[in-house]
């Protein structure tokens, strides 16, 4: 999987992309991680990518053609690209699994005042948004699904058996489980008279009630 992040600020993700399971996987070949600058596709010598909204407005727009080629260049394979906007539909974990099904996956994080629509319209397969709000860019955004997807590719996370547990529908991923999880020191006390138990349960042994307190407890996200 190779994730190509198109940003007027690539070092946002150095650290992100240095780090943990991430830095892991791209070691073993899993995963391949590129923040680009889109002003390295600008024109003129001060690198513009963005100019006034047509019709007049307060901020700046991010122009198109600095970003169409960009994602022109950086094209390959079975690919799909992504805009980030709080107009976009909600990323959702039955999304992720849609998006783990590409080679590349190309991410366009705007900032300013918005985007040229022109860039919703023709050059993006699809507009996403993490919620109802506004953010500053859409470098969290991407981070996320980077995150989100690339713990569903083989071997990034461990055991694959780990994935066919937590969801409800493999070929889909509609549905993803989680429940309480509980560890080291069976009783926590953080002071005098308070004390923090962990499911006694859990602690049992018996796989058959702990799965049933699992099933009791759990909550499926996404479907």
């Amino acid at each position: 999987m190779r994730f190509d992040i198109i940003t007027i600020f690539p070092e946002l993700f150095d650290a992100f992309a240095k780090e943990s399971l991430l830095k892991k996987a791209q070691g073993k070949k899993l995963l391949e991680i590129h923040a680009h600058n889109l002003r390295d596709w600008a024109q003129d010598a001060h690198k513009t990518v963005d100019d006034k909204p047509f019709g007049g407005g307060l901020g700046m727009v991010m122009q198109i053609e600095p970003i169409w080629k960009a994602v022109s260049d950086l094209k390959r394979g079975k690919s799909r690209t992504i805009l980030f906007s709080p107009r976009g539909k909600k990323f959702t974990q039955q999304k992720a699994f849609e998006l783990a099904k590409h080679e590349q996956l190309i991410m366009i994080c705007g900032r300013y005042e918005g985007v040229d629509e022109r860039v919703h319209k023709y050059v993006a397969d699809e507009v996403l948004s993490l919620g109802n709000f506004v953010l500053m860019g859409g470098e969290i955004p991407a981070m996320a699904v980077v995150e989100t997807v690339s713990r569903l590719v083989p071997g990034v996370v461990g055991k694959d058996e780990f994935l066919c547990e937590h969801v409800v529908d493999t070929d889909t991923g509609n549905g993803f489980i989680e429940y309480p999880q509980y560890t080291r020191p069976e009783v926590f006390e953080p002071k005098q008279g308070v004390r923090w138990k962990a499911p006694q349960v859990l602690l049992s042994g018996n796989h058959k009630e702990i799965g049933e307190w699992r099933k009791k407890h759990r909550k499926v996200i996404g479907k």
